[in-house]
């Protein structure tokens, strides 16, 4: 099993930051994680079951990537804030005061067609979690910084459909999910992207493959996308947004155009 090493309180220009040492790593469960997925590939609304290939496939990944986040400077100033990115994105009234082409605008208009709430992958993660304790699993209780960190997390995934323009349905995800793993990498990520690649390539042929593979050399070109002060960048321009987070426009980056709806395969064998 792999293990973490505690960090050092950090001295920054807001005060002193106290980081604990990490909780211990989990186990890596592939078995777990390969049905998690096939159930998923079958039933792509079943979105617990991410969830679950994150939590058999995570082991101290999770660890790193905060790591890795708090070494920069502009990591180390947000974990000292905790800006309330949810507060933003939950408060419709302020997101429909924005200007027309804002950025805040763009994720409401998603919220609206998608039906989606902002909290909403975060309460559903939460209900996983109390129904995998009550079985008996024991589960990493994370320090309110890790929390935070985890949690803004998973809050920029749907602003990321918003950046990216790839949709919320199996061909936006399917490209979504390698333009994530160019960004944050792991194996969760990784066993996810292969999973829809093998779906696309039934559904699709051989020729799905470019897309995919646009999307995560899109990612790839990307700046670490964690860094961004999203609470800021709302009341701004949609494109200028992308243009300062440099993510490539998706005229340049899919000559062919975003590709929408399904990857058109038949059930996995169970």
């Amino acid at each position: 099993m792999e293990t973490t090493q505690p960090t050092a309180p950090l001295t920054l220009s807001s005060g002193e930051l106290e980081i604990p040492a990490p909780p211990p790593s989990r186990s890596i469960e592939w078995l777990r994680a390969a049905r998690a997925l096939r159930v998923l590939l079958n039933h792509p609304d079943r979105t617990e079951k991410a969830f679950e290939i994150f939590r058999a496939l995570m082991g101290n990944e999770e660890e790193r990537t905060f790591q890795r986040f708090l070494a920069l400077g502009e990591g180390r100033r947000l974990l000292a804030e905790r800006p309330q990115l949810l507060a933003m994105l939950s408060d419709r009234e302020a997101l429909a005061a924005m200007p027309p082409d804002s950025f805040g605008r763009a994720y409401l208009a998603y919220l609206e067609r998608t039906g989606f709430e902002p909290d909403g992958l975060l309460r559903l993660k939460a209900s996983m979690e109390d129904q995998a304790r009550a079985t008996g699993e024991a589960l990493p209780v994370l320090d309110p910084t890790r929390a935070w960190f985890r949690d803004r997390g998973i809050l920029t995934h749907d602003l990321w459909h918003v950046l990216t323009d790839y949709g919320t349905d199996e061909l936006g995800e399917a490209a979504l999910l390698p333009f994530s793993y160019a960004q944050f990498g792991g194996r969760p990520n990784a066993l996810l992207v292969l999973g829809t690649a093998v779906r696309g390539v039934q559904g699709l042929g051989f020729s799905f493959l470019r897309y995919p593979f646009q999307a995560w050399r899109r990612g790839r070109k990307t700046p670490w996308l964690a860094l961004l002060r999203y609470e800021e960048l709302l009341p701004l321009p949609l494109e200028e947004v992308r243009r300062l987070a440099g993510i490539a426009p998706a005229t340049e980056v899919h000559p062919g155009g975003i590709l929408r709806g399904s990857l058109i395969a038949a059930p996995l064998a169970a």
